[in-house]
């Protein structure tokens, strides 16, 4: 297999993220790694190879480290060199600074320049309200809360759509029904071990609402076609998220078909799903997830892993973490 994928993944078409306007390829890059794990040269290969795979909405956030100053950095370099970088749209996160729990209106405001600043950008086609549990509703859409202060953002032209990126369900339907947030980012809850997004994406689909489904793996779990299974959601697995990884193994086997590739087919078959994110942190990876999410999947195989998924019990649930 080829490091250095070219074209876009086959079979794959982009869609239509929500009533945005926007359009965005099946998969997107998630960036946080890019930022946190790798040295910048990775980081920049990396991100010239999604583009020229056709990976050409990625996503990050002022808070991934140095993620968007180098996704900055890659779009510069490819518009110099000729290169598809124009035909890139990122979609960033406002995020409280480092180490600090202010989330006010003046913090959202400072965190959207920053962004402007790093990705070298005049301006952001979706910023995303990033992890709202980390403060209360009423505080989020306080008069100076950061709320009000992307709606202004997004009012006068600085950003062209607003977004809510997060963690519990109910959260972030609480803020869908608001009317104000046009796209929601929802990560570990629409995977083949976990559907508490269900709700949420019945919620979007009424009202028009783009969907981003993040960590279709689950941090890995549902990654790999053997070895142990630690984790799912960055915390310990328990028995019957384990009992169920080891299902979806033997029914992966018995199809042909790695667990990989089911994971990230599962997110790119639902009509609800804008786009899939997905994060990687090598051209080897990237050539990885492209290939999966290319690869035919038998139909009776769905109804399976239907029947393999663990007791809602075992789930996220509405107000998980």
């Amino acid at each position: 297999m080829s490091a250095t994928p070219t074209g876009p993944v086959p079979g794959i078409t982009d869609r239509a993220l929500g009533a945005t306007g926007l359009r965005v390829p099946a998969l997107v890059l998630g960036t946080a790694g890019l930022g946190r794990k790798v040295d910048e040269p990775t980081a920049i290969e990396v991100l010239r190879a999604a583009a020229a795979a056709g990976w050409r909405t990625w996503d990050t956030s002022n808070e991934y480290g140095d993620a968007e100053a180098r996704a900055g950095s890659a779009l510069a370099g490819l518009a110099a060199q000729g290169g598809p970088g124009g035909a890139v749209q990122v979609f960033t996160k406002a995020d409280p600074a480092p180490g600090s729990a202010d989330f006010s209106g003046a913090r959202v405001r400072a965190s959207v320049a920053e962004s402007l600043e790093r990705l070298r950008l005049d301006r952001l086609p979706l910023v995303h309200l990033h992890d709202p549990e980390r403060i209360s509703f009423d505080d989020a859409m306080a008069p100076d809360g950061p709320v009000r202060a992307l709606l202004d953002l997004r009012d006068a032209g600085t950003i062209e759509h607003l977004g809510v990126a997060g963690g519990p369900i109910g959260l972030l339907r609480r803020y869908v029904r608001t009317g104000e947030f046009e796209a929601v980012v929802t990560h570990n809850r629409l995977t083949l071990l976990d559907r508490s997004a269900e709700t949420l994406l019945e919620d979007c689909a009424e009202r028009g609402i783009g969907v981003l489904n993040a960590a279709p793996f689950g941090g890995g779990a549902l990654a790999d076609d053997d070895g142990p299974v630690r984790s799912y959601h960055y915390r310990d697995a328990d028995a019957a998220q384990r009992g169920a990884v080891l299902r979806i193994r033997e029914i992966a086997r018995a199809a042909g078909v790695p667990v990989g590739a089911l994971a990230v087919r599962a997110s790119v078959r639902d009509p609800r799903v804008a786009a899939t994110i997905v994060g990687v942190s090598s051209t080897t990876q990237l050539a990885q997830v492209t290939a999966w999410a290319s690869t035919p999947v038998p139909d009776d195989v769905w109804p399976d892993l239907d029947a393999a998924l663990p007791d809602p019990a075992h789930w996220a649930g509405e107000l998980g973490r």
